[in-house]
């Protein structure tokens, strides 16, 4: 088992012998509201250090490399298309998209674009000038259209703000969620931002150090009970994955690069021995 496989393996066990149920209710579209368990603990938190323990990809059930690399390329591109490069590797937010095809709440987009400011690109132009800086603060959560409201949405920011801090000659990533669907989220966006704080730090010319998460609300699904039981009982023998990026990946990727996106899948690929999916386990849309 890698490092991150023994954080995961903790927060499930967590959460599945001391998590409080709550009963709430899910509004698919076309259909009527559907009445689930969460089995939940409030702020839950973690860190990892990339460089020391390995890039934090799942080892105990297979992960689907190819989509989180691409989601995050996506978001780096500041799309809010799916059609626009990310439906080639995968559907995954075709389900949030409006009749215009446009996922109105694309992280990348709000990252990029939405707030009038392109925030990643001053967050590379601050702390390259001022590496020091504690002001590298990214966020996706607008508070003029986000929550604080009983009318329910497609698609709210979970990851709604992330701070980047450049410490000891490393780039250091905080990832705040307001909410993480500890089976199928947490492992998913783990990765993807994760792969983020190590092409900024490339970018930066720093190494990549520890990432952290810390969620609000971390909950598991009564659809997915099973699935996190089996989870707490699984153990393997997986190697560390050490991430290998081609030059110059984060302006590769912002130039619609295919090719160093399909290498670093590549490269993922090649390491990951991961144990047999659990299948059946579906998104539960709240």
């Amino acid at each position: 088992m890698t490092k991150f496989d023994e954080i995961y393996q903790d927060m499930v066990r967590k959460i599945m012998l001391e998590g409080i149920d709550e009963i709430n209710k899910s509004k698919q579209a076309g259909s009527e509201r559907a009445t689930y368990i969460t089995r939940a603990i409030p702020g839950m938190h973690f860190t990892t250090d990339i460089e020391k323990d390995g890039f934090p990809l799942l080892t105990l059930r297979k992960i689907p490399v190819k989509a989180p690399v691409a989601e995050q390329a996506w978001f780096i591109m500041g799309s809010r298309k799916p059609e626009d490069f990310l439906r080639e590797y995968t559907k995954i937010w075709d389900a949030f998209t409006n009749p215009g095809d446009v996922v109105t709440v694309a992280y990348g987009y709000r990252w990029r674009k939405h707030f009038g400011r392109d925030q990643l690109k001053l967050l590379i132009d601050l702390l390259r000038a001022e590496p020091g800086s504690r002001h590298g603060v990214v966020v996706t959560w607008d508070p003029a259209q986000d929550g604080l409201s009983l009318q329910k949405k497609k698609n709210v920011p979970c990851p709604y703000t992330f701070t980047v801090n450049i410490i000891g000659g490393r780039l250091h990533l905080h990832n705040i969620v307001r909410s993480n669907d500890v089976i199928l989220g947490v492992p998913f966006d783990v990765f993807g931002f994760a792969l983020l704080q190590c092409l900024l730090a490339q970018e930066l010319g720093v190494r990549p150090g520890i990432y952290s998460h810390s969620i609000s609300n971390a909950h598991i699904y009564d659809t997915h009970f099973e699935a996190a039981k089996t989870l707490m009982e699984r153990k393997n023998e997986h190697q560390k994955i050490i991430l290998e990026l081609p030059q110059n990946s984060f302006k590769e990727i912002e130039n619609r690069n295919r090719g160093v996106v399909d290498a670093i899948i590549e490269n993922i690929d090649k390491q990951y021995h991961p144990s047999e999916a659990i299948t059946g386990i579906k998104i539960v849309a709240y």
